[in-house]
């Protein structure tokens, strides 16, 4: 079969010219320009030698006196208020934001006038209540209803965190600081110096510490997932930072779509975790920003995934044949980034993907494995347990309480590191919040931000080398997850908010 190219050409908006207003000064009007009322309105001028040459002796040193009295008491009020305004200062995490004791300040503030910075309606959008889900039906573009039994969130609502006003507001609520955020943008400035020629990105370099193997399409789909975690899509290139990025990378992706629906050009045990992933890029894309050009790729890769699903729920390396748990949590956040977006998918999918949950579980759901007669693991717990939370288990199931509490027991470590199992433990933490959250949270903040690259070629990326998956993946890979790691904070919003 041959590629059906699909002809998108995003393009570039060009910049619109700065409209900034200039004062333009006027001429003073003559007396003759203002009008007959200007000779009568004239007031007649007071001689002050002649008013002090006719006072009394006595009214003129009491003048004097009562001025040199004045001087002398703006002196001493002005003495009064040159003591300094000293600052109890203390750093809440390394290298971050800066807290003042408040119980130095308030007395000082008190009579403080603080200027109101407004800023404009298209940077930061008006909101009665940013971490409130929008008034939003489940309705699919075409008006019918979507049936499907995932979890009791709003269609759409997950994916509006991403905007520069609502996206500053989660990230502090959520404990993200200004170092988790600038280690973001560090991220996504190295991601946009790999980006090659033609709008694509490589697994394998032109960076140091690339993967064994290539896989364009995958890499591709990572890199523009980890811009639009940030809210960076084509709508607005040239005019956002990072927007004529994303604009190149869709314009490559979209032409590496089969007519059927599916990503993947090699041969192998990649191309499904391909599929799954530019699935995640498109229906995300398409739910943030509702371009009708986008709505067929988008559905034509939902269906696909569907179509490919093996009778016992899951999916691994070829399509319709064999299950993995690794796999198909990637499937499974491609159907769920489709729902957001307000796609079509079959409740039937749903249905069979819980029963392959219920065949790779342990501990009656608490903890889950590789495969069916595998054993359980951290990473494969995390995955599934974030599987489960979309499709419906309650905040107080004891099941998924008691597998958070697993996870608990093993918090990042550096030396033991692996970003895939982190990525999936993140988001499940996220999701519960509360002291599982800020836990797990205080440790993940610092950690990342504190082992990225700082200088050199690599500046803003993660050195594969010690992860798990690292040597497969390569930096590309490590990098991605890692940025998406620390967009946790606005890339979805709570399930249980």
């Amino acid at each position: 079969m041959t590629n059906a190219p699909t002809n998108i050409d995003f393009g570039t908006i060009p910049q619109e010219p700065l409209g900034v207003p200039i004062a333009v000064s006027q001429p003073l009007p003559t007396p003759e320009e203002e009008g007959p009322l200007a000779e009568t309105s004239a007031v007649p001028l007071i001689d002050l030698g002649v008013m002090l040459r006719a006072s009394p002796p006595w009214l003129i040193s009491m003048i004097i006196h009562m001025t040199i009295l004045i001087v002398l008491g703006l002196w001493v009020m002005a003495s009064h208020f040159e003591e300094p305004l000293l600052l109890n200062v203390r750093y809440s995490e390394e290298l971050d934001d800066l807290h003042l004791d408040d119980s130095q300040m308030l007395k000082a503030l008190q009579d403080v006038e603080i200027e109101k910075v407004e800023l404009p309606p298209e940077v930061l959008p008006v909101v009665e209540d940013p971490l409130a889900s929008p008034d939003m039906g489940p309705v699919l573009p075409n008006g019918s209803l979507l049936v499907t039994n995932t979890p009791s969130f709003t269609i759409g609502a997950a994916l509006t965190g991403r905007t520069p006003g609502m996206r500053d507001t989660l990230r502090q609520a959520y404990g993200g600081t200004k170092l988790t955020e600038e280690a973001v943008v560090e991220g996504l400035k190295w991601l946009a110096r790999q980006q090659q020629s033609n709008g694509s990105w490589s697994l394998r370099g032109p960076y140091r510490s690339g993967a064994g193997s290539e896989n364009t399409e995958a890499a591709t789909a990572m890199a523009l997932l980890a811009f639009q975690g940030h809210g960076h899509t084509h709508q607005s290139a040239g005019k956002a930072p990072f927007s004529r990025v994303v604009a190149r990378g869709w314009n490559w992706l979209l032409n590496s779509q089969h007519r059927e629906g599916y990503f993947f050009q090699e041969v192998g045990t990649a191309r499904l975790y391909t599929q799954a992933q530019c699935t995640i890029a498109i229906c995300e894309l398409y739910g943030m920003t509702h371009d009708e050009k986008l709505r067929k790729p988008a559905q034509r890769a939902v269906d696909y995934c569907v179509k490919i699903q093996t009778p016992q729920g899951g999916w691994r390396y070829n399509p319709g044949i064999g299950n993995d748990l690794s796999v198909t949590g990637w499937f499974a956040m491609a159907l769920q980034s489709a729902q957001m977006a307000g796609l079509e998918v079959p409740s039937e999918t749903f249905d069979r993907l819980r029963r392959y949950l219920d065949s790779v579980e342990k501990e009656y759901g608490s903890r889950y494995s590789y495969q069916t007669r595998r054993g359980a693991t951290p990473a494969m717990t995390a995955e599934g347990l974030l599987c489960r939370q979309y499709l419906g288990w309650s905040q107080d199931n004891e099941h998924l309480v008691e597998g958070v509490d697993y996870l608990l027991r093993f918090l990042p470590e550096w030396e033991d590191r692996n970003v895939y199992h982190w990525y999936y433990a993140t988001q499940v933490f996220h999701h519960m919040e509360g002291e599982p959250w800020r836990e797990w949270n205080g440790v993940m903040r610092q950690l990342l931000p504190e082992h990225q690259e700082k200088r050199g070629r690599e500046r803003g990326s993660w050195d594969p080398n010690g992860d798990r998956w690292g040597s497969q993946g390569g930096r590309l890979y490590t990098t991605c997850l890692s940025i998406y790691i620390l967009e946790v904070y606005y890339r979805h919003l709570p399930l249980y908010h």
